[in-house]
């Protein structure tokens, strides 16, 4: 199942945000339409079999890789990587403590 999917059942606990930065997986009309209702920007490149593609800022979609490169730098943490805790409310904790340190170094 695609991750856009997923995002639908988020929409409720998305942060105030001025936009939303995706790669070419979460390229949907229903997708944008929803984010444009919240009144998010969308910097979402067009996948490559739409018809009439669809412009987002370059510039701004460079930023993603700081979101990636954090993604990267939390699977370096054993117990994150294989998700040790069963538990939600036991597996955030453990996201938090690896982000602070992250961060700190």
């Amino acid at each position: 199942m695609s991750d856009y999917k997923g995002a639908a059942l988020m929409f409720q606990a998305l942060p105030n945000a001025k936009s939303l930065l995706a790669d070419k997986g979460y390229d949907a009309d229903w997708f944008r339409d929803a984010l444009a209702k919240l009144k998010i920007i969308v910097c979402i490149p067009s996948r490559a079999n739409r018809k009439v593609p669809i412009p987002h800022d370059p510039v701004l979609y460079k930023q993603r890789h700081k979101i990636e490169n954090m993604f990267g730098k939390l699977k370096d943490w054993r117990r994150i990587h294989t998700r040790y805790d069963s538990c939600a409310h036991a597996f955030f904790p453990s996201i938090c403590v690896a982000a602070a340190v992250i961060f700190w170094l």
